[in-house]
């Protein structure tokens, strides 16, 4: 695993402790499905 990409997985999972302090998991949770269905779509379209 690189640095870069560790550096990543422990940022995603520190935004997510801090959603939970703030309140707003559900916004955050919401917001990385549909950037995730985005994706693909958008993989499916240029395939």
């Amino acid at each position: 695993m690189s640095l870069k990409s560790s550096i990543y997985k422990f940022l995603r999972i520190w935004n997510d402790v801090d959603a939970v302090r703030k309140g707003k998991v559900g916004k955050r949770i919401g917001r990385r499905v549909t950037g995730r269905a985005a994706g693909k779509t958008i993989r499916k379209m240029f395939k």
